[in-house]
């Protein structure tokens, strides 16, 4: 690997950690969302000093190319964020509906209260 590259690899983990740190510390992602992308960061950053812990890994795993283990792995990890956003947007959707439910029935008894009402002979 040149130097070049090697640089390159490290550099790009350190400012993703960073990056999502810094989103994570100015509210703007959450924990549960930033897990995911802590730990691809992470084992980036350990591939990108340590590069021959990548080829450890593909040989244990079976891997003839190393390069195809990071591919899956980087899948793996958009696939598993993938699924937790469906889930969380299922909860949002089922909990926008009965928001939505319970604004309507609100608005029709506030409507029936303010009807004025016909005095009874």
């Amino acid at each position: 690997m040149s130097l070049g590259t090697y640089i390159l690899g490290v550099a790009a983990a350190l400012f993703t950690l960073v990056y999502v740190v810094e989103m994570l510390r100015r509210r703007r992602l959450r924990e549960r969302h930033a897990v995911w992308w802590l730990l691809a960061g992470t084992l980036a950053l350990i591939v990108g000093v340590f590069p021959v812990v990548l080829d450890w890994a593909a040989n244990i795993v079976g891997v003839a190319v190393p390069t195809n283990l990071v591919f899956f792995v980087s899948m793996a990890v958009l696939f598993f964020v993938s699924i937790q956003h469906s889930g969380e947007l299922t909860d949002l959707e089922t909990k926008t509906r009965v928001l939505a439910e319970t604004v309507s029935l609100q608005e029709l008894r506030i409507r029936q209260l303010e009807e004025p009402r016909t005095e009874e002979s």
